[in-house]
């Protein structure tokens, strides 16, 4: 059961969360949902609103469902989930139902799908999507994580709802 709070009432410690713990981005395109973890991420406030950012690879399979809805979550678990949040990072969604592969539970509508197993869940709905672009990195050491020069696309969304696990 989840209960719904303020955004910004939140009280996680997002490097942590974010960098350590993994987040999944989770979206669907009607019929399929699909889930890819990631560790790079923020939380914040832009624009006068309540915020998330996800950073997102072109060949990402997540990335199409994401690019063609309005709505994605960020799913965030305790640690029993660790195993589930790999097989998300290793396995796409283009070529095998992962999610069902990994046992967690998909709820919510399917403009925005979530997991009845997470600690946390940010509902958002996107604000900004642009991909990164060389020219614009101020530290040439960006670079060594893009040898394939396939950079990241980068989404701002706006936080609609926040749940926590009672």
């Amino acid at each position: 059961m989840f209960r719904k709070i303020d955004p910004c009432e939140l009280a996680i410690k997002p490097f942590d969360a974010i960098g350590r713990d993994w987040m999944l981005i989770t979206a669907a395109d009607g019929e399929k949902t699909n889930a890819m973890t990631a560790s790079w991420g923020g939380i914040g406030i832009l624009w006068g609103e309540p915020v998330a950012t996800c950073y997102i690879r072109p060949q990402r399979y997540t990335r199409e469902l994401v690019d063609n809805g309005e709505y994605f979550s960020l799913c965030f678990f305790g640690q029993e989930q660790r195993a589930a949040m790999g097989l998300c990072g290793k396995l796409s969604g283009r070529d095998t139902d992962k999610v069902a592969q990994t046992g967690l539970t998909v709820v919510g509508d399917k403009a925005a799908p979530y997991f009845a197993e997470a600690e946390l869940v940010l509902i958002c709905r996107k604000m900004y999507r642009q991909e990164m672009q060389p020219e614009c990195f101020v530290d040439p050491e960006i670079a060594k994580h893009y040898p394939d020069n396939d950079y990241h696309i980068t989404y701002i969304a706006k936080v609609e709802e926040c749940l926590i696990r009672e």
